[in-house]
């Protein structure tokens, strides 16, 4: 098959926001997506939170991919809203981070970046979130910090794409691997067949490495396991997100509070674990008490692509003309999406790119 003018090999968002970024720009493209529906794996699993854990531990690149989509999250779900009657609920709530061994450093990377963020006196933390448990002692606060509710977003850019007539959607699809002549990449391969193109964009997450194999490309993305629980509590009972010891919580509109989550190296298994529920139910009741008496109604884990620094690699493959990356965004994935996206279809468009490229390229990185 032929006819298009770029496959995006992965239907995570990274994936579904680069084919969309692509057929607004008037490119035809085919997303293929090797599980039954996109969204399905680090997409879905993640919490959702529209920065960064701790943005001040990052590298200059991550942060300014998370700057320019923290700014962007509330047009594109306004624009998904309008495009498809799907709310992606970018829910602002801030976010508190409690007991932080590096306060200093935190402040002074918001001075010199201008991002909102404060120390608080910690009484007025405990009258700003009741549920909080006791025993704190200091907090900065992040008041614009939004939480996305990404199986929403999932569902909402799935939407945009089939009312689009240049995007060719399909699911069950797994890549094999790439159609080549001589270095150039002109298309991909798989169970169900070949499909040709000009471009070829690899968007597989914790997968893209293995593909990538196949061209002799050893690309430093591999799968760190990641669990969450999840707990049903009255709409208002946190009204923010906060953060310690590594652990958060995120509250959703309904009531639903996420908590998590949990760092693995355990290669492709995806298996929750009671231990890792049990230790999560432990952070998530040190956080706040009341979950003692709530309801766990979800447990789950998934795999997140990760890579050198949290730096994803973004841009034009050289060496194999025709190839593209988009992958290996680690714990970032949801926020730094629209940013990723933009700068790669920007490259690829030969139009200025949104932030300088350099930082992400995969011929000075690979």
């Amino acid at each position: 098959m032929s006819g298009v003018d770029a496959v995006v090999i992965g239907g995570g968002v990274i994936g579904l926001l680069t084919t969309l970024g692509l057929a607004q720009a008037g490119q035809k493209v085919l997303l293929l997506e090797r599980q039954q529906q996109v969204g399905s794996e680090a997409s879905w699993a993640g919490g959702g939170i529209v920065s960064p854990l701790y943005p001040w531990r990052y590298a200059p690149a991550v942060s300014a991919l998370a700057h320019w989509s923290q700014d962007f999250y509330p047009k594109l779900a306004e624009q998904l809203l309008a495009a498809t009657g799907i709310d992606p609920e970018v829910h602002v709530t801030g976010l508190h981070w409690l007991d932080l061994d590096d306060e200093a450093d935190a402040l002074s990377w918001a001075q010199r970046n201008q991002r909102p963020l404060f120390a608080e006196d910690i009484d007025s933390v405990y009258r700003a979130v009741p549920p909080l448990g006791p025993g704190y002692q200091s907090s900065l606060h992040m008041p614009g910090v939004a939480n996305v509710r990404n199986p929403r977003l999932i569902k909402s850019l799935r939407a945009a794409l089939q009312g689009l007539g240049n995007v060719q959607l399909r699911e069950a699809a797994e890549v094999t691997g790439f159609v080549r002549d001589g270095e150039r990449v002109v298309g991909v391969k798989s169970a169900a067949g070949e499909w040709l193109a000009e471009r070829v964009i690899v968007a597989a997450g914790a997968w893209s490495g293995d593909l990538l194999r196949s061209l002799n490309i050893e690309l430093p993305v591999v799968p760190v396991k990641g669990q969450m629980i999840l707990f049903k509590c009255a709409d208002d009972f946190l009204p923010s997100m906060i953060l310690a010891k590594g652990r958060y919580a995120i509250p959703r509109r309904d009531g639903h509070i996420l908590v998590g989550s949990t760092l693995e190296h355990e290669g492709y298994d995806k298996t929750p674990t009671e231990t890792a529920l049990a230790s999560l139910h432990a952070s998530a009741i040190e956080l706040l008490p009341a979950l003692a008496d709530a309801e766990v109604v979800g447990h789950w884990a998934g795999l997140r692509p990760g890579s050198p620094d949290g730096v994803p690699f973004i841009g034009p493959v050289s060496a194999h003309p025709g190839l593209w990356l988009n992958c290996g965004h680690y714990r970032n994935g949801l926020v730094l999406a629209p940013a990723s996206c933009q700068l790669l279809v920007d490259l690829l468009l030969g139009r200025a790119p949104i932030i300088a490229p350099d930082p992400y390229a995969p011929d000075s990185r690979l």
